[in-house]
């Protein structure tokens, strides 16, 4: 059968991205910590080379389930190598993306209930580089340091919403664990959010928001000191969603060591 996405191509232009997205897929995601099961949403997507029709999109559903089936962030590079290969292309990127839930313990109680995290890897390859992002977003609650100054009592507070993206390399493509991730942003901001709370928990996590108020500026940079203490490249996005304001606070950085 004739295989047309291999003719050449006249027009001598090269693309920069090809391939798939909104792949839902079941995985196993096992990083030696947090072994889970889920659906993802991933892509797939290569550079082609400018004498080059077509790229092999089914080739990419084999990758995805011959090589990440089972995802181990750590192993991802040599799954990378074997894509570019497999795809003959000369750039490759591979993002999933899915829910991961981690244990957490109220502070009274002591009761124990799942929090639930946005989580998204890629890995990107060329001939050169192989560079691997893990993302992470989750709730904290962060309470006005303005609004404290200012009120007789109470302060008006909200949950804010924190994504952090640690940046890794072929000798180290998973700096940092997702659970470590998670331990960091949950220690940044007022006070962390919990699914299960009695009353004695609301209580001391109510007068910890109270005692600990942060700007959204602090929050990112609170979590950027703690990245670079680490030696990790980094970026984050914290976003306020307030609760007097008919708008939310949002900032932002990238730090490359």
């Amino acid at each position: 059968m004739h295989d047309i996405q291999n003719e050449a191509d006249p027009r001598g232009i090269a693309i920069d991205e090809v391939g798939i997205s909104g792949l839902r897929y079941p995985i196993t995601f096992d990083d030696g910590h947090t072994r889970q099961y889920g659906i993802a949403d991933i892509s797939v997507t290569v550079g082609l080379q400018s004498h080059r029709r077509g790229t092999h999109m089914s080739r990419m559903i084999a990758l995805v389930h011959e090589e990440v089936a089972t995802l181990a962030p750590q192993e991802l590079p040599i799954a990378l190598k074997r894509g570019l290969t497999l795809l003959d292309a000369p750039t490759l990127t591979l993002t999933l993306s899915l829910p991961i839930a981690t244990t957490v313990t109220a502070p009274a109680s002591r009761r124990q209930s799942w929090q639930t995290h946005d989580v998204t890897i890629t890995g990107r390859i060329t001939a050169d580089t192989c560079a691997v992002a893990t993302t992470v977003t989750t709730d904290v609650t962060s309470l006005c340091p303005c609004s404290k100054a200012i009120s007789d009592y109470g302060a008006h507070n909200q949950r804010s919403e924190i994504t952090l993206t640690v940046t890794g390399t072929t000798d180290a493509p998973y700096p940092l664990a997702i659970h470590e991730i998670v331990d960091l942003l949950r220690n940044v901001g007022s006070a962390p959010v919990f699914p299960l709370i009695k009353r004695p928990d609301e209580r001391v996590v109510t007068m910890q928001a109270y005692d600990h108020p942060v700007f959204v500026e602090d929050i990112i940079r609170d979590i950027s000191l703690a990245c670079r203490e680490k030696g990790l490249n980094h970026a984050i996005r914290a976003r306020n969603l307030e609760s007097i304001h008919s708008h939310d606070a949002i900032a932002s950085l990238a730090y490359t060591d």
